[in-house]
């Protein structure tokens, strides 16, 4: 299919609100009424339990390696490597703004940004990662391991592939919206009213 096409598929698998349906197959109930109400992995640990946010997870994160690897593959005509990039927004902006939810109620786009990011540029994105989970284990905030995350993959992304390429920009344009879809988390961390994640059940 030419790239146009991808695109849309892009953006139409990257909608699929995994978070949701797994609410409704296991407990019949809808995660945007429940806990924070965002439809994010976190959530679904809040709510569902560590295997439910794990298949989560999985799921949002191959929605942004697929079209970056195997879409890009499949594109007929003349097209270059930049298009990954694209699928990848494309993907990232359909989970923030889903269209099979009238284009809001999404997640926050982390693990579908992750899932872009490692199959395009892995060693900065594990970098990142590691930045995640040390955040992560001196706070136990999931949204400011998140923060930091996101900050810290531009530079990652500058030394390992040099300041002047193009996955610089795109980096730095996708940590700004990761960031913006935090806003409120950040607001909460301010006022000191965040929620620190505990543990939850396995199932």
């Amino acid at each position: 299919m030419p790239a146009y096409a991808w695109l849309a598929v892009s953006y139409l698998l990257g909608s699929i609100p995994a978070a949701l349906i797994a609410g409704k197959w296991l407990q019949g109930i809808d995660l945007r009424r429940y806990g924070s109400g965002n439809l994010g992995a976190t959530n679904v640990y809040r709510v569902l339990g560590l295997r439910a946010a794990i298949a989560v997870f999985v799921f949002d994160l191959a929605k942004g390696v697929v079209p970056a690897v195997f879409f890009l593959r499949w594109t007929t005509g003349p097209h270059g490597n930049f298009l990954a990039f694209l699928y990848g927004l494309a993907a990232i902006i359909g989970h923030i703004r889903p269209i099979y939810l009238g284009g809001k109620g999404g997640g926050k786009g982390v693990a579908t940004a992750s899932g872009v990011f490692l199959a395009i540029t892995p060693v900065p994105m594990l970098v990142a990662l590691i930045v995640w989970v040390c955040v992560f284990a001196l706070t136990r905030y999931v949204s400011l391991a998140s923060l930091f995350a996101a900050g810290a993959l531009p530079f990652a992304v500058a030394i390992w592939n040099g300041p002047r390429a193009f996955v610089v920009v795109v980096a730095a344009t996708v940590s700004l919206f990761v960031i913006w879809t935090h806003r409120a988390n950040i607001a909460r961390l301010r006022a000191g009213t965040e929620p620190r994640m505990n543990r939850a059940r396995a199932s």
